[in-house]
């Protein structure tokens, strides 16, 4: 043992070597979600598909509302993917360009997804760490709350909103988001039941911290990599949420698309042989939704104390 010539001394020592072992902590989950080549395949197609989003209009020929009027009707199998006449991905069944609005198609639907499961797991996370560390008559309500809120249908509660508030992406980020939140607080706050005993809490405690800065800077931390991994997971979840709403033609609306809707659109048009219409932008919301649920299953591997 080394000889410390003061208690500042040895704090500073402490501290330092805490501060190595949450380093090298860091370092091994990095190393094992690198190792894992499904996570790796999966971070690289949404790299790609990242890209493609933010600067794909930049390589678009045409705007995703510019209609060619020669291109729709009878004469809508014209319309094929082709390099010559810059349409890449073909036109879709009102003449407009497929590629362009692919893209925006794409870019909004990772929006829904990073916003809605952002605004659940931040609403998730606050809720379960209050309920948890409260504990008695406090979390018995709050947790009764939840168990109303999760009785009632998803889908109805979603589509509600959107008739009586209007559809908008704001609202249906909104309401993707208010809603998956439920499962994020019930995690939460099982997990805030074993941290609020250990022993830096509770001197935080007998020291006379408050009680949200007590859950602000030493539950929530501790609660990171769990929410990270179930952020990870949600993303593809309201990805499809949204998909389907925008399929039953309530989700976002013309001239804007998602994947969804264009994936209705395509689905309709099958019947005239115009098969690029749904296998782009099926394509592209097939990558996105594995490339999300690698990448959650390789950080959830990652993370897990129980194999380190």
């Amino acid at each position: 043992m080394p000889a410390y010539s003061s208690d500042a001394e040895r704090l500073i020592e402490v501290s330092h070597l805490a501060e190595v072992q949450g380093r090298s902590l860091w370092a091994d989950a990095r190393s094992r979600f690198v190792r894992n080549k499904a996570a790796m395949a999966g971070a690289f197609i949404l790299i790609v598909i990242a890209f493609f989003a933010l600067f794909g209009q930049l390589i678009a020929q045409y705007e995703r509302d510019m209609i060619d009027f020669t291109l729709i009707g009878a004469n809508m199998q014209k319309g094929v993917p082709s390099i010559e006449t810059g349409h890449y991905f073909g036109t879709d069944s009102s003449g407009r360009d497929l590629f362009a609005r692919v893209v925006q198609g794409t870019q909004i639907s990772l929006m829904v997804g990073i916003v809605g499961a952002l605004v659940a797991v931040i609403v998730g996370t606050l809720y379960g760490a209050v309920a948890g560390y409260a504990g008695g008559r406090t979390d018995d309500v709050m947790m009764r709350l939840v168990d109303v809120l999760m009785s009632i249908p998803f889908m109805f509660v979603l589509i509600l909103m959107l008739v009586i508030f209007g559809r908008s992406i704001f609202m249906l980020f909104l309401g993707i988001g208010l809603i998956s939140w439920l499962d994020m607080a019930r995690i939460a706050r099982g997990q805030t039941l074993s941290i609020k005993n250990k022993e830096f809490v509770e001197v935080a405690h007998a020291t006379g911290v408050a009680p949200f800065k007590i859950i602000m800077r030493h539950i929530v931390p501790n609660l990171l990599g769990i929410v990270i991994v179930y952020a990870t997971l949600l993303v593809p979840q309201m990805i499809i949420f949204e998909s389907f709403i925008s399929f039953l033609g309530l989700g976002v609306q013309e001239p804007n698309t998602s994947l969804g809707a264009l994936i209705s659109q395509g689905a309709s048009n099958m019947a005239y042989g115009v098969l690029w219409q749904l296998f782009f932008p099926l394509g592209f919301f097939v990558l996105t939704i594995f490339g999300f649920f690698f990448v959650g299953d390789g950080l959830r591997d990652a993370l897990d104390p129980k194999d380190r």
